[in-house]
């Protein structure tokens, strides 16, 4: 249900904002293509995404697909493509389905839930919100397992800072991985964040180790130390309070969505065939 809220490429033509100079990226027979165009692009191939985050190279990319988008456009204009029957069959089909996405986010926009009750919902679920352990971990990369084998016989036998300070230095004169010129520092991190094989050898180490042999990934051969570990521990309401409201909105409209679909489908006359014929099977 959450994904009919999500609107179209035609829902954000309604979307109205002022226009400046700086919004503009290309005008094509007068007509303005805009940086909001080009978001709502980007944002209907991968919702994730966004035009701002884009290289150089990319938004060129995305601007020469809308200008080719309008071309095409006035071309299927000039085309009478607007009198073919099938296009006025689409475009009902859209309307409808415009229709009920602007309806379904009007729903979910008028949920309304207090901070007294996201607080009460906290109180009673506390126990699962509760940030992960955690680890801080560093690592060497380097291409094969010989060359890390070394690096563990140079690092053999230190201890303390002794270790941590020659694995530093061994991670910025060695490391492949972006994390070299950092000391191998990857930051802190939960289980399951890595991949497999340098998540297991990670919560094998106790805090100021190393590993002893090459741990071997799909990027590599790595020597990792672990630096810190921290316990799971409870999260303050403040930090979970939006995201507890999001959820208990979601619950709100998806129960009145129901409601109010069970109330139009009893007043409503109804056939229905699929449900006919599958029932005779």
């Amino acid at each position: 249900m959450v994904k009919i809220i999500k609107t179209s490429l035609l829902a954000a033509a309604f979307v109205t904002s002022s226009l400046v100079a700086s919004d503009i990226l290309a005008t094509v027979n007068g007509k303005n293509i805009t940086k909001q165009d080009a978001e709502v692009f980007v944002n209907a191939t991968s919702p994730n995404a966004h035009f701002s985050q884009l290289n150089p190279v990319q938004q060129n990319m995305i601007t020469e697909r809308l200008i080719e988008k309008v071309l095409f456009m006035e071309l299927a204009k000039k085309e009478g493509i607007e009198n073919d029957p099938e296009f006025k069959v689409a475009l009902e089909k859209i309307k409808e389905e415009l229709l009920v996405n602007l309806w379904m986010k009007k729903q979910l926009e008028s949920a309304i839930v207090s901070d007294s009750e996201a607080k009460e919902f906290y109180e009673k679920n506390k126990t699962k919100f509760k940030q992960k352990e955690r680890v801080h971990a560093r690592h060497i990369l380097v291409k094969d397992e010989k060359t890390a084998k070394d690096i563990i016989a140079q690092l053999h036998g230190l201890k303390g800072d002794a270790l941590k300070t020659k694995f530093i230095a061994l991670a910025k004169e060695k490391s492949t991985g972006p994390s070299g010129p950092k000391g191998g520092d990857l930051g802190n991190f939960s289980k399951g964040q890595m991949v497999p094989a340098f998540s297991k050898a990670v919560w094998s180490l106790h805090v100021g180790e190393m590993t002893k042999e090459p741990v071997k990934t799909q990027f590599g051969y790595h020597v990792i130390y672990l630096e810190g570990k921290s316990d799971a521990k409870p999260v303050s309401y403040d930090q979970v309070k939006n995201r507890i409201i999001a959820s208990l909105k979601q619950q709100e409209f998806a129960k009145k969505v129901a409601s109010v679909a069970k109330e139009l489908k009893s007043k409503a006359t109804i056939t229905n065939v699929a449900s006919e014929v599958n029932s005779t099977k």
